[in-house]
């Protein structure tokens, strides 16, 4: 299919002037001169110019040229109203604007940024939009012919080019800006605390936007592998780096002929029930991204053809004769040790080593349980959203809940899936829009069911009448005490962010007083 080919570029204030009336004809104009190569037609011209009626008025003249030269391009003016064309932040700000409000159709349009126009600073900011991919397209200069050749020749030579765009730096708060917003949109917006959950997400980013090599995310499920998935797969078409669907499987849910027949497609009469053609999962994430969890369960025989496909990009149906084509990257999820399968026989190798170069672990809910109370405003918020209600916590209420989320107690086994199928739990029954304290209560109660699990007895508190909050809360607190070397030390560890906000923290006797209403000492948690 032939492409329509499409330019974007500046008006040169000073070259495209070149010349006047009949005269103009004669001399080298950048813009015109892009629209008479031979060996490069431009069926659409995307020219930007300034904001005064001087700029207008040869931007207009400039449409009439064009024409004149290559009456099937059509010339589109834009307005770029600046007040420094020679300040970067600036710049750079009003071009992504641009690339960000213009609709790209790279399916049916190849598209080319002209660098000759313009000045140095925008030349600089068209070469960084393109290098992310914020503009999907290729650079292009046009240059005049040498000497006298000019005049001869007004069009000159164009020249498609590939610079190293590294030493580049001069904005590069605004890109550290942008990776903050590629990583929390990779995120969901959730404000993670884990640390190696970040630097996970942090490689992820920057692997994504680099490679198309396979990945491997490795995780307990419901550890957030599937939605990670989709998150770098949105990720990547808003870079235009991708425009196909996102196809997910589990492979544990594919068992003999069908395991075939649901990735590699099928022909008709392949086997016995194929009564009509098949495409299969690869093919359908042609040009897109394919997400293949458990990717451990598949059989042998799915696994080397599996390898062919990521190797070749080609591979059979089942019962056809004709190899098929699928250009697709690959996301793999498991949460089996994989090396171990390998080493048993029942992985293979070299499908293993394929797969393995881009590895990341995500970690489950019970090792990142410092991600519990945002990853509980991400469920309320999403609550909202989905049922059109908005639920809150009490004050009391959420402390309870988060007090028993991070105990021991609460195993987390299903991750966050779990910890999502209780919010969603309490908010549905929540009156009024607040979950309060019976309410948490409840839901506890439920969770502790689920595991077969009880509430643990602490020594100091046999016998005593408290509320589930205060025995969960002071149970923690006579844990931090016993591993402390000295009150102090248990203080300073209980109010370690409080007490930066005091100009004389006094731990120990903060902790003393608390241990007090249960008429506790710090002797007796010695002893």
């Amino acid at each position: 299919m032939h492409k329509r080919s499409v330019a974007i570029g500046f008006i040169g204030t000073t070259l495209d002037r070149n010349g006047k009336g009949a005269a103009r004809w004669n001399k080298w104009r950048p813009t015109v001169a892009l629209c008479q190569q031979p060996d490069l037609s431009i069926d659409r011209l995307e020219l930007i110019h300034g904001k005064s009626e001087r700029d207008l008025g040869l931007a207009e003249r400039l449409r009439e040229d064009v024409l004149s030269v290559s009456p099937h391009t059509e010339v589109r003016l834009h307005r770029l109203a600046l007040h420094n064309p020679w300040d970067f932040e600036e710049m750079y700000g009003a071009l992504h604007d641009f690339a960000s409000s213009y609709h790209f159709d790279t399916e049916h349009e190849d598209y080319l940024v002209h660098i000759t126009t313009g000045t140095h600073v925008a030349q600089i900011c068209w070469f960084l939009l393109t290098e992310a991919r914020y503009l999907p397209a290729r650079l292009v200069q046009t240059s005049p012919a040498r000497g006298k050749e000019e005049e001869r020749d007004p069009a000159g030579t164009s020249t498609l080019i590939d610079l190293d765009l590294s030493r580049y730096d001069h904005i590069a708060s605004r890109f550290q800006r942008e990776q903050a917003h590629s990583l929390a949109f990779l995120k969901a917006g959730i404000a993670t605390r884990n640390v190696a959950f970040n630097h996970s997400i942090e490689q992820i980013e920057r692997v994504a936007l680099r490679s198309t090599a396979p990945m491997l995310l490795v995780g307990p499920t419901g550890a957030g592998k599937s939605f990670l998935a989709r998150r770098i797969h949105e990720l990547k078409r808003t870079r235009h780096q991708l425009e196909g669907r996102f196809v997910e499987v589990n492979c544990a849910t594919l068992r003999g002929d069908g395991a075939m027949s649901s990735l590699f497609g099928h022909i008709k009469g392949a086997f016995t029930g194929a009564q009509n053609a098949r495409d299969g999962l690869l093919r359908a994430a042609d040009g897109g991204m394919l997400f293949l969890d458990e990717i451990g369960e598949l059989g042998a025989d799915e696994q080397a053809m599996l390898l062919k496909a990521i190797e070749e990009k080609r591979f059979f149906p089942m019962g056809a004769d004709n190899e098929v084509q699928s250009d697709f990257q690959l996301i793999a999820g498991t949460h089996r040790d994989l090396r171990k399968q390998v080493a048993e026989g029942l992985f293979r190798e070299d499908l293993y080593a394929r797969i393995n170069l881009w590895t990341f672990e995500l970690p489950g809910l019970a090792g990142r349980r410092e991600d519990i109370e945002p990853n509980i405003d991400f469920e309320l918020q999403r609550h909202a959203r989905e049922q059109g209600r908005n639920v809150r916590f009490n004050l009391e209420a959420k402390r309870q809940y988060l007090a028993f989320a991070h105990s021991p107690q609460a195993r987390w086994a299903g991750n966050f899936r779990e910890l999502s199928a209780s919010i969603t739990r309490m908010a549905t029954l929540a009156d009024s829009g607040r979950i309060d304290e019976p309410l948490v209560s409840e839901e506890i109660t439920r969770l502790q069911r689920a595991w077969g699990v009880a509430a643990p007895t602490e020594p100091l508190l046999e016998g005593r009448e408290l509320d589930l909050f205060d025995r969960l809360q002071l149970e923690a607190v006579l844990r931090v005490c016993r591993d402390a070397r000295s009150l102090s030390d248990a203080g300073r560890q209980l109010f370690a962010v409080s007490r930066q906000d005091k100009e004389k923290p006094n731990d120990a006797d903060r902790l003393r007083k608390y241990l007090a209403r249960f008429e506790l000492d710090w002797n007796q948690l010695r002893s």
